[in-house]
């Protein structure tokens, strides 16, 4: 069993995580960095980032986390894989990990972002990053004069099916009920996008597999619909309906979920879904938690903005807290 003294320990080794990690390093602190069971987070399902700033060209999502991986090496910050299972307050955290491994800190960062919720349907993980996207105003433009598919019926989901009316023919926002739980104004947007012939809703109805390539992206999705909702619980209805739809893209909006599990024996404050609590709010540590010491970075407290460059400067807010927090303590 490993066991190593670290001032400062990083849970996530996405942007925010390694933003984090070029400060604390810079700083003067040694930092361990535990690489999570998504190495490099979600931006690495992203083939080309437009909107990163200092990139005119647009850059490989993996080739953008590796430049900042090779940046906080450069600072001699150190890199784990393991995934932190438990985390443990005694004089110092104490940061066990899945496989048994235990390390200790004086100051820890949780970085370890949100998982974006898929359907898990046939052809959707083959072609993440090739048509098939959790996020639109990441994607949308790479997709401009396509057909397009959102799937969701929640505010998410409103908003970023306006926003690809930018670059779309059509935007088929695909949802699997009749109700919606967008607020009243989205709605209000997206019906008159309808009027305009620029969005389609599509009620009751649900993918069930998207097909195409890699090499030629998204040919087209399968569906299904019937007209009391729900159609993938009703297969063998006489009213279920089964067909096709040619797209250029399908974008998924049906939510996140917190990679937090790891905080639920701290004292750290969770809201509902699971995402962190900070301080917020102007001055010095506004990315603390409750426990003081554990500072949050990027999309474990961030449900809105969920962007490569906010998460970025939420990790580096981060590090300089967790940095003046060991300054205050040695003082």
């Amino acid at each position: 069993m490993t066991e190593e003294h670290y001032p400062i320990i990083i849970a996530g080794s996405g942007i925010a995580g390694l933003s984090a990690a070029v400060y604390t390093s810079r700083g003067g602190n040694d930092t361990l960095v535990i690489r999570g069971d998504e190495p490099g987070g979600q931006l690495t399902l992203t083939t080309e980032v437009a909107n990163y700033p200092g990139f005119p060209e647009v850059v490989g999502g993996q080739e953008l986390v590796q430049k900042i991986e090779d940046q906080a090496k450069k600072f001699d910050t150190d890199f784990e894989t393991g995934i932190v299972d438990s985390v443990n307050k005694k004089d110092v955290f104490e940061i066990e990990l899945t496989n048994g491994d235990v390390y200790t800190c004086d100051s820890l960062i949780a970085a370890s972002g949100a998982s974006a919720r898929t359907l898990g349907v046939p052809g959707e993980d083959e072609l993440i990053g090739y048509g098939v996207s959790t996020c639109a105003t990441c994607d949308g433009a790479f997709f401009r004069g396509e057909d397009m598919i959102i799937v969701g019926g929640g505010d998410a989901a409103f908003e970023e099916a306006v926003f690809l009316t930018k670059f779309a023919d059509t935007v088929y926002i695909v949802h699997r009920r009749e109700g919606l739980r967008a607020k009243e104004y989205l709605q209000e947007q997206v019906q008159e996008k309808i009027e305009k012939d620029e969005i389609e809703m599509v009620k009751n109805t649900e993918v069930t597999r998207i097909n195409g390539t890699r090499e030629d992206g998204v040919e087209d999705v399968e569906l299904v619909t019937h007209p009391e909702g729900y159609p993938t619980d009703r297969m063998e209805d006489e009213d279920t309906e089964e067909w096709r739809m040619d797209v250029g893209a399908v974008f998924m909006a049906i939510g996140h979920t917190p990679n937090t599990g790891y905080l639920e024996g701290t004292d750290v404050e969770l809201d509902d879904t699971g995402y962190i609590d900070i301080n917020g709010g102007v001055g010095a540590f506004e990315t603390q938690t409750d426990v003081e010491g554990i500072f949050a970075a990027g999309d474990v407290f961030d449900h809105h903005y969920q962007q490569a460059a906010t998460a970025a400067g939420s990790g580096v807010k981060a590090a300089m807290d967790a940095n003046d927090y060991l300054e205050q303590r040695e003082s």
